[in-house]
């Protein structure tokens, strides 16, 4: 099969599209013929050379992807060769063909064309096991999502908004902020011109923020702190802004705080914390929204695998709002 290839560790230049071999159906695993993937920024780390894929994945890149089911192997229940589906993977999404755990699959939602649902199972995964899961958002709270025009930024407004929460969010340009609000964030922060926590606090008549979802690290460590309200909650997903800074432990005690870091490719595929439980409930709680449109996949645009390295550049340049997709080609 083709798939895209790296030829060294580099910049978006160094990804080609060529000849790999194919992928092997195990037991308790099905063989999806790729429709979409799409782009995340784990994929231009791994490109680097700064994320290597987990033990026993794929090299390709890719962490979701969209397809039909074209072979399914021993022990698997509940699919069959021909369901149309999307996909949460350790690796292998920028391929034609890629091998999947039964319990990393969804159903494509009703309502959602095909190749558009590889949009969905990163970000939603994501964003669910952090924001509901592990922080426990709740109707009345305050949230803030830095980056709200990326892929996990506006899947995390969405998210937010329908669970009742005060969304806050900051982005780069006024275009990027108009359009969150628009997907349900009512405060807005150009994180150029504004600081975050002046504006959120104001917002809120001082109260901050009872769950952070950041992407950013250690840049933006002390000020997420400094917005955390009493009982509030941080949870790091993302390292653009470097990885080591210090915490004060004093201020994190006096506001009764927790941080949390996390990664959702390292999960195991079972047992608790791991992809396939995740995935249900990202099926029981969030699926049945997205088939009512309540929730929907945001797509920048399309392009063909054979032009990954653009699409790299692309995102790293910020330039995007929502997904970025690869079809095979």
């Amino acid at each position: 099969m083709r798939a895209v290839t790296i030829s060294s560790p580099g910049g978006p230049e160094v990804l080609g599209w060529g000849e790999v071999a194919d992928p092997v159906c195990g037991p308790g695993e099905v063989l999806v013929d790729v429709a979409a993937t799409a782009v995340n920024r784990a994929d231009t780390l791994q490109r680097q050379g700064h994320y290597p894929a987990p033990p026993g994945a794929s090299e390709v890149l890719g962490l979701e992807c969209s397809g039909v089911i074209s072979e399914v192997g021993a022990e698997v229940t509940g699919w069959s060769v021909g369901d149309e589906v999307c996909a949460l993977l350790s690796g292998g999404g920028y391929a034609e063909r890629v091998a999947v755990p039964a319990g990393q699959l969804l159903p494509r939602p009703a309502g959602v064309e095909l190749a558009t649902a590889a949009a969905l199972p990163e970000v939603v995964c994501t964003v669910w096991s952090n924001v509901f899961m592990l922080a426990g958002l709740r109707a009345g709270d305050v949230f803030l999502v830095h980056g709200g025009s990326s892929g996990i930024g506006t899947m995390a407004i969405q998210l937010a908004a329908r669970a009742g929460a005060r969304v806050a969010t900051t982005a780069g340009s006024a275009e990027k902020l108009a359009f969150c609000r628009e997907l349900g964030a009512d405060i807005l922060v150009d994180h150029r011109e504004q600081d975050f926590v002046e504006v959120v606090r104001e917002a809120t008549d001082g109260h901050g923020a009872d769950v952070v979802l950041d992407i950013i690290g250690a840049k933006y460590l002390a000020r997420n702190l400094d917005l955390l309200a009493t009982g509030g909650r941080l949870v790091g997903i993302g390292m653009q802004g470097g990885t080591k800074a210090e915490i004060d432990l004093g201020k994190l005690m006096r506001k009764r705080g927790s941080v949390h870091a996390t990664t959702l490719r390292s999960r195991p595929a079972t047992g608790p914390g791991g992809k396939a439980e995740i995935v249900a409930a990202v099926r029981h709680d969030v699926w049945p929204d997205v088939e009512r449109g309540v929730v929907r996949p945001i797509v920048d645009r399309r392009l063909p695998m054979s032009r990954a390295g653009e699409a790299h550049a692309l995102l790293e340049s910020s330039a995007h709002i929502g997904k970025v997709l690869l079809l095979p080609g």
